[in-house]
């Protein structure tokens, strides 16, 4: 059973092409290129910091990282506004500050706004944040902009502890409700796409503790129950039963 979760968790958290998909917004000042798809014409932004307010256009596509948008000290309140509800996490930058950076930085340009859940297991995780809603993200395998997919660029997270293998109950391990990166090989290849933990998927997280944790729950744990109960059992592919969708994100900074 262990054996087999583990399985199932290797290919539910990481990217099928090992690319990441967002959607982004530039602003009349932000330069940019574009690379044309079969599908579309994408433009290619500036890793700039966007406005404290958000960005009024949504971009999904950059030539690099994003630099430093938040204070290292910096405690955030990010809500989720999806269809089965409002789900509520708390990110602190000292804790993860890569992470939150991104996760921030991609929130203000509209990043994540009306992208499914497009991988759901039931005990297990919540997977979202890529635009093209599924695993691939866009990902060409070519050298270019798209060559690992969306939203153009990798970061270094960090990872819990090893020792959450033999001492779950730690407070910097995976835990319901808790927000994490998904990647491709590991921590360094962390783009855009994100789990949130479901009950029980704590459990077979961390015995493989290699994602990055950014935020924890405060409320909505109705709304993301609801999520997981509409997908499939941690056997099977993850593709919803019941497709929910992230409308929107809003971080309001609380403290630092």
């Amino acid at each position: 059973m262990i054996v087999a979760a583990l399985i199932v968790l290797i290919v539910f958290l990481v990217n099928g092409s090992g690319s990441k998909t967002a959607t982004t917004t530039t602003t009349s000042s932000t330069s940019t290129t574009t690379i044309t798809t079969t599908t579309t014409t994408v433009p290619v932004a500036a890793a700039t910091c966007p406005p404290t307010t958000g960005s009024a256009k949504r971009v999904i596509l950059f030539k690099s990282a994003p630099p430093d948008c938040i204070p290292a000290t910096s405690v955030w309140e990010v809500t989720f506004k999806t269809t089965a509800g409002d789900i509520v996490e708390r990110m602190s930058a000292a804790a993860s500050y890569a992470a939150v950076n991104n996760f921030i930085f991609l929130s203000r340009y509209q990043y994540f706004n009306d992208t499914l859940f497009f991988r759901v297991l039931k005990d297990f995780v919540v997977q979202g944040g890529s635009p093209t809603n599924t695993d691939s993200a866009g990902g060409t395998g070519k050298p270019g902009p798209l060559e690992f997919g969306y939203p153009g660029y990798s970061f270094t997270g960090n990872t819990p502890p090893s020792s959450c293998k033999t001492t779950p109950d730690q407070a910097a391990c995976y835990h319901p409700g808790e927000i994490a990166m998904a990647n491709s090989t590991g921590p360094s290849t962390d783009r855009s796409e994100f789990f949130l933990i479901l009950p029980g998927g704590q459990t077979t997280l961390n015995s493989e503790p290699n994602y990055t944790i950014f935020g924890y729950l405060v409320s909505g744990m109705g709304a993301l129950e609801k999520i997981g109960a509409g997908g499939t059992a941690i056997s099977g592919t993850g593709t919803p039963v019941i497709k929910y969708y992230l409308e929107s994100v809003t971080a309001t900074q609380v403290s630092g």
